[in-house]
């Protein structure tokens, strides 16, 4: 019976074109597959059809496809290409580029210049995964392909027969090894300067997170995503109630019926009439990217955060904005206070726009506002009694905190309050506001992350955006704006204790949680921990944090000068260390055997040509034959170097001959 041969069998048994072939095709594969999110599908189809037929072609030994091939593919790319991206420039457009020139380059695999070009190229590709994501996972993969190269590239320059592939890569892991210090030196010191050129996107697309538009609903699907928003890390043990954790972002104030939209008049500066009370806290915020101007601040944040890089300025409503949307991880410091008044005190024309409601709209929502000011309990009543009559029944009418309210029509307010009577945050806050208004008092909908999530590993608090939040503002006479959280009215646990509503787990995690949920929740935290030291000590490393070591290397007030002269210092003595290095490899030689290939330079400068390791006698043997007595000291010279090494009797020193050396006339 015969046994079908194994895998790796039939793979010892390929010709070693066919099998650094197969494993440069594996490598290429590598670096592709962290691009499948970005690029189109055709793209990563048809990169994933040419890898196999060149792994085809190498291992049937057949020949390669005609140039024709070729160009036709690549003007089919272009083609394609355009059409999706309607341009052949920019990130999005280069990046599907790229892959595909990749991926056709190795249908013209033949010679090692050919090789060269792909293994370059490759390096290239490799680093255009930096330009989606920066994060740890990232990383580890692209040193995964970083090795997978180098191995190739080493490989390729080893002589012919067929060397085991893991000589070339323990080769390429010393050479990486060797390269660590150099890259660790450079990422230091080297001077982090503002980009000089950058690639153009789409600055408002690709990112989940909070928008200044808020259509109800929408931050239910928001809801659904775990992704991580922000940390937090506190100053000291001041850390604030659960209750308290509201992280301010955009605040909505015009309503058009089912949709809230931000003024689009910002006013620059700090915030109107802001009062705050109390100690401020100070923590520390490591934003993650979101393509969005704002940054989030714990309620209320009067100064200005610090944000090296971009000019930030405050709105009247609290809100703190970038001059250009945060599309890489940020960091920045603040002080807050959980205890503030903000806005006039008094009644005035600035207000009309937020008890302003659409002709018509919610008119049940209305109707409920003239019944409750017709009620003799409420006769005269000031915003606090208007407030808790919502609130109470809110409490009390059967109303429910869901997920999955159903989907709502125009007239969102009325069908929350009579209808429906289930939401999320946004439908509950919408429909607040929305009577409020109907009650003549001014009311807004801010938006933002409210809770968190201590991780107990490094302690940092963690927002993500299932913890996205809608909460109201409504002004009071004589306070100004105070927050309204009607979601607390609903479901108090939502705000007091923080249980939030997730979705149901998927099949793996479901089992994880169901054999053990301290160990899932254990690994979970672990593994953000260790991102979030990579976002700390690897992706936040800016030039502050340069000049920062600079001053506990000793540097009083370090500048860039500092850091380039260090920088240029360090250069200096690894080249000293380098030349050290060398000459002492240099001295490890047999000192005899320098002295021999130096006499055997002589000989060869005279027409002698000899072998390397031809002995001293028989080098005197060919001198005598060549010169006779007139090369008479040379010769003498190579016998008593010969008996220098070999004889039993102590002959003259090794500094002695090597002297002699130097003046001997050695003929020409």
């Amino acid at each position: 019976m015969l046994i079908p041969a194994k895998p790796a069998l039939k793979l010892q048994a390929l010709p070693r074109e066919a099998r650094d072939t197969l494993f440069l095709l594996g490598v290429i594969a590598l670096i592709l597959l962290p691009q499948l999110p970005n690029i189109p599908w055709w793209c990563s189809t048809l990169a994933a059809v040419v890898l196999l037929w060149r792994g085809s072609l190498a291992v049937q030994a057949r020949p390669l496809p005609s140039k024709w091939w070729r160009a036709g593919l690549l003007t089919v790319t272009l083609l394609v290409t355009y059409a999706t991206h309607r341009t052949l420039l920019g990130r999005d457009a280069g990046v599907t580029l790229i892959v595909i020139l990749l991926a056709l380059k190795t249908l013209e695999l033949r010679a090692r210049r050919d090789a060269f070009v792909v293994f370059f190229l490759g390096f290239f590709t490799m680093l255009t995964n930096f330009f989606y994501s920066q994060s740890l996972m990232t990383a580890f993969a692209m040193l995964l392909a970083l090795l997978g190269l180098l191995t190739a590239l080493v490989n390729a320059h080893m002589p012919v027969g067929r060397p085991p592939l893991m000589l070339a890569a323990r080769t390429a892991g010393w050479m990486a090894l060797l390269g660590a210090p150099i890259m660790l030196v450079l990422f230091l010191l080297f001077p982090r300067m503002a980009p000089l050129w950058g690639t153009p996107t789409d600055a408002m697309a690709g990112r989940s997170g909070l928008s200044n538009t808020m259509r109800v609903g929408s931050i239910a699907q928001l809801a659904l995503d775990d992704g991580i928003a922000a940390r937090i890390k506190f100053d000291g043990d001041r850390v604030p109630a659960q209750r308290d954790l509201y992280f301010r972002g955009p605040v909505l104030s015009q309503f058009d019926g089912r949709e809230w939209t931000a003024s689009p008049l910002l006013s620059r500066g700090t915030a109107q009439n802001l009062r705050v009370q109390g100690q401020p806290i100070g923590y520390q915020v490591t934003l993650e990217p979101s393509n969005r101007p704002w940054l989030l601040t714990l309620d209320a944040t009067p100064q200005k955060p610090e944000l090296a890089g971009y000019e930030l300025f405050g709105t009247a409503d609290l809100q703190w904005l970038a001059n250009r949307p945060i599309s890489d991880l940020v960091r920045y410091r603040a002080q807050s206070y959980t205890r503030f008044d903000s806005g006039p005190q008094r009644r005035s024309a600035g207000l009309r726009p937020y008890v302003a409601l659409p002709p018509g709209s919610n008119p049940r929502t209305v109707a409920l506002a003239a019944q409750m000011r017709r009620d003799p309990a409420l006769a005269g009543a000031d915003t606090r009694a208007f407030v808790q009559a919502a609130l109470q029944r809110l409490r009390t009418g059967g109303y429910s905190y869901t997920l999955e309210p159903g989907l709502y029509g125009q007239e969102t307010a009325d069908e929350f309050w009579f209808d429906k009577k289930a939401g999320f945050c946004e439908h509950i806050a919408s429909a607040f506001v929305v009577l409020m208004r109907a009650l003549d008092v001014p009311a807004r909908i801010v938006t933002g992350y409210q809770g968190g999530e201590l991780n107990g590993v490094d302690n940092y608090w963690t927002l993500r955006h299932s913890d996205a939040h809608a909460w109201a503002e409504v002004w009071q006479e004589g306070v100004g704006w105070m927050r309204v959280d009607p979601t607390g009215a609903v479901s108090p646990d939502r705000v007091g204790q923080f249980q939030r509503l997730v979705p149901q787990p998927g099949l793996f995690a479901g089992a994880m949680v169901a054999m053990s949920p301290t160990l899932a929740q254990n690994l979970r935290a672990a593994w953000e921990a260790v991102n979030n030291g990579w976002n700390q000590w690897v992706l936040s490393y800016t030039q502050s944090r340069q000049l920062d070591l600079l001053k506990n290397l000793g540097f009083e007030a370090p500048s860039l000068q500092d850091l380039a002269t260090v920088l240029l210092a360090l250069v200096v003595l690894a080249s000293l260390a380098g030349a050290g290095w060398t000459l002492w490899e240099r001295s490890r030689h047999d000192p005899w055997l320098r002295l021999l290939g130096q006499a055997r330079t002589r000989l060869g400068q005279a027409g002698i040509e000899l072998p390397e390791g031809t002995p001293p006698r028989q080098m005197a043997g060919r001198l005598a034959e060549r010169f006779g007595n007139g090369a008479q000291a040379a010769q003498d010279w190579l016998l008593r170097l010969e008996a220098q090494r070999y004889a039993a009797a102590p002959g003259p020193t090794l500094a002695a001959l090597r002297t002699e050396f130097r003046h001997l006339p050695w003929p020409r």
